[in-house]
């Protein structure tokens, strides 16, 4: 009776349940009942309404199997739904795909890998599924949470761990690939959503013994083997995720990475921050670039307290980000890259400043352990800063170079960006140096048509500046930035270290003819460029290279400005340099000395080559073979390799060893250059600039002939007035007899400058000052004194303040104010 009972309740049961069941064979091992299953799935085609009754029954067989731990059963009923769900396409799947996620979610809660992995399996292959009609409820929260902590599994079996690993990191991509083919894409890009996926396939990624195999462009999925490496499956998932990013998500993406390295502390080594920003930036679309790199420059920002170190690592993944960015779009970034590097620059000279002066009691070698990592910091800011701007176009480069000349702190200058007012004299040079090495690599390469363009007023006058100041490494800078700007056709390389150079034929020199525009360029600015290699030559603290790098200076003029009025200025110049020497009136070291006569030599010698004038050159030849007998420490081969054999004393009377400007003059004459000039000493311009400046110059003389010219006392003042007459009038008319006498006045001065003893001068001077300040303190007290007030004034008087009062009737009140 029981069985007749069960067989006619079996016959009342739903067909559908009749179909689920039949798949089911009575020893899990036989697997999947094939022949029901085709029956199944012709019922599921025929009768879609009834999917969702089917996924839901067959979701109570697989969660009553699962708690049963009959695994076999789970198998197969997974299989079934994934075979259905390859099957069917139409609008009632939808009822039928939540009850295949609640399967496999529960398949993911389950503690037992097999399980994990076959759920993860089934759900990669429904997320290749494209369905017909977007759904606007479905969430994938729970999917991203545990796909992510399967990717941090633990497991004490390696192969097991391993396993879990990839089915977590392949439940991640597919979550991606179905979240993002969704109209509602945009849930995946949700920081809580990064947070959890990025630093997981960065966990994954971090595994990976060979580093450099994930540098470059991304690659096609790996396949086969490979792919059983978590750490390429999940570098292959974190490209796919990167460049499925837009505008509005790419930062929610980037974020986490930043954070992961963080906690990781992975900035320091930076290896595999390097590579996960380059894999970043090579997968993304290129219109995106700036995104990260204003990411990585907000984060420096962030961690601009951390240790030097650190900082460093940020900044040359940042260096490697630019390499790549700089070669696409770079977006409005440009500024605010270079002002931030240059704000971090500053930090880091203030840093360095400050355990200066905090360690003085510390060891030596702390001391020069964290002057060293923030060395690092430095050279690593200077070498982005260097690269980015050497990558950009002409005219942005021109625009960079201006901004970081504008950053350098010129004495005397208005209110700078890098305000060097807390960092002294030693960390105003560090800032001067830093940024100047900067600006030597942009304009490194910088190829500009005309010299006007290279060299704008607003920026060279900043440029020059720093040549003035008492410190031969800034000179050198300087002058090496001008060579980058000035040489055009790369003729720097062939005129390295200062020599007598038998045939600059030889070198094969390329240059153009002199444009228009660099003509009008050199009577601008030429006596700017004149004057600041003449005072270059002057200063006590150059060496062999100062010595070197103006040679090149004056070479590239001559061969890529030069025309006849140039080559004029440019021998005029020569012959001052050589005075400087013989007259000595800096009181200059010996080794200076000789050090500007074989400058002399060199340039006259490569200068007569190339305008190719037979007499010029011969009498340059001649005063150098006359050297090379006589006084070889005229020479730059024995001057700068044997600075012992230096002579005691230069005589005036050996005119056989100097370059004579009537012979020159001579020389030229007979070519057909205009040589009425060459007997006009050269001297340099006065500018605001050497005011401002801190060295001895010639502006001093200037100034006290001008002091002494205006200077004259009152009684000489007295004297000069006279009545308005006829005859007055008459020698007012009489302009040259006043010239006359002004120039005999003027001469009548210097030479009481030159022959009078310093004790007259300095009385004289004194008493001046004494009348000025005088003067001046009269002017103040009348002007800052406050007028007398009823209630009194107060006085300091051994610390406590005393009032005196006075009365009203004995103040005086101006006429106006009394009625």
């Amino acid at each position: 009776l029981s069985a007749g009972v069960c067989c006619c309740c079996a016959a009342l049961r739903p067909r559908y349940k009749r179909l689920v069941d039949n798949i089911f064979p009575e020893d899990p091992k036989d697997g999947l009942v094939k022949a029901d299953m085709e029956k199944l799935t012709f019922y599921a085609v025929s009768a879609p309404e009834k999917l969702d009754r089917i996924g839901a029954y067959l979701a109570e067989r697989l969660t009553r199997d699962v708690a049963r731990h009959r695994y076999g059963y789970v198998l197969i009923a997974m299989e079934a739904l994934d075979q259905l769900l390859m099957a069917c396409h139409s609008q009632s799947i939808k009822p039928f795909v939540e009850s295949f996620l609640h399967m496999v979610a529960k398949l993911l809660e389950s503690g037992e890998p097999k399980l994990q992995v076959l759920g993860t399996n089934s759900f990669v292959k429904f997320a290749n599924i494209e369905e017909d009609t977007p759904s606007y409820h479905r969430r994938y929260d729970f999917f991203v949470s545990r796909f992510s902590a399967m990717c941090h599994s633990r497991d004490p079996d390696p192969e097991i761990q391993n396993e879990i690993r990839i089915a977590g990191i392949r439940g991640i991509q597919g979550v991606v690939r179905k979240a993002v083919n969704d109209e509602l894409r945009a849930t995946i890009w949700e920081p809580q959503h990064m947070d959890k996926i990025v630093p997981s396939l960065l966990f994954n990624m971090q595994k990976i013994e060979d580093i450099d195999s994930r540098i470059g462009p991304p690659s096609s999925p790996t396949v086969g083997v490979k792919e059983e490496n978590p750490s390429v499956l999940a570098e292959n998932c974190f490209r796919e995720l990167l460049g499925r990013a837009t505008y509005g998500n790419m930062n929610n993406a980037v974020r986490p990475v930043f954070a992961h390295l963080d906690h990781h502390r992975l900035w320091d080594p930076n290896e595999f921050a390097v590579s996960c920003f380059k894999i970043i930036m090579y997968s993304i679309q290129a219109q995106y670039s700036h995104h990260v790199i204003q990411e990585i420059l907000g984060h420096l920002d962030v961690r601009k307290r951390d240790s030097p170190r650190v900082r460093a690592g940020i900044i040359q993944v940042l260096l490697e980000a630019v390499a790549i960015a700089a070669k696409g779009s770079i977006g409005p970034t440009v500024l605010e890259v270079f002002n931030t590097l240059l704000k971090h620059l500053r930090i880091s000279v203030d840093f360095e400043l400050g355990e200066r002066r905090s360690s003085c009691e510390s060891t030596t070698l702390s001391i020069s352990s964290k002057e060293s990592d923030e060395r690092i910091v430095q050279n690593a800011i200077i070498q982005t800063i260097g690269f980015f701007g050497s990558n950009l176009p002409d005219y942005q480069r021109s625009e960079i170079m201006m901004f970081i000349m504008s950053k350098v702190p010129v004495l005397g200058a208005a209110s700078q960006s890098l305000d060097p007012s807390n960092l002294g004299d030693l960390g105003t040079r560090r800032i001067q140096i830093m940024l100047l090495r900067s600006l030597l690599m942009v304009t490194s390469g910088y190829k500009a048509t005309t010299i006007s363009n290279a060299l704008p007023a607003p920026f060279l006058d900043p440029l020059l500046s720093p040549s003035l100041m008492e410190d031969s490494e800034l000179r050198q800078l300087v002058l090496e930035i001008l060579h980058n700007l000035i040489d055009r056709h790369d003729n720097r390389a062939k005129l390295r270290g200062i020599r007598i150079i038998p045939d600059v034929s030889d070198l094969k020199i390329k240059r153009d003819k002199i444009s228009r525009q660099d003509v009008s360029f050199m009577k601008k600015h030429g006596q700017q460029l004149y004057r600041h290699i003449y005072l270059g030559c002057k200063e006590e603290d150059n060496v062999q290279k100062n010595f070197e790098l103006l040679f090149t200076s004056l070479a590239l003029t001559t061969i890529e400005l030069a025309n006849e009025e140039v080559v004029i200025d440019l021998i005029r110049l020569a012959i001052a340099l050589q005075d400087i020497a013989i007259i000595n009136e800096d009181n200059l070291p010996m080794f200076n000395r000789c050090g500007v006569m074989a400058l002399v030599a060199a340039y006259l010698n490569f200068l007569s080559q190339m305008i190719a004038v037979p007499a010029f050159c011969q009498h340059v030849s001649k005063v150098i073979e006359t050297r090379s007998v006589e006084a070889a420490y005229f020479l730059p081969e024995t001057i700068f390799k044997d600075k012992s054999n230096l002579p005691k004393s230069l005589e005036k009377d050996e005119t056989d060893l100097f370059f004579l400007t009537n012979k020159i003059a001579e020389s030229l004459g007979g070519s057909g250059y205009n040589v009425e000039r060459l007997s006009v000493p050269y001297v340099p311009q006065v500018t605001d600039e050497d005011r401002l400046s801190r060295r001895k110059s010639i502006v001093d003389t200037v100034s006290l002939q001008v002091d002494i010219l205006s200077g004259c006392s009152i009684e000489d003042k007295v004297d000069n007035t006279e009545e308005i007459t006829f005859e007055a009038l008459k020698k007012a008319i009489d302009n040259n007899g006043l010239e006359e006498q002004e120039k005999e006045k003027r001469r009548l001065v210097i030479e009481k400058f030159q022959k009078a003893p310093f004790e007259e001068i300095a009385a004289q001077c004194e008493t001046k000052a004494n009348l000025l300040h005088d003067r001046l303190a009269q002017i103040l007290e009348l002007t800052i004194r406050p007028p007398p007030s009823p209630s009194g004034t107060m006085t300091m008087t051994a610390g406590h303040p005393h009032y005196h009062s006075v009365p009203v009737y004995e103040m005086k009140f101006p006429d106006l104010c009394v009625y």
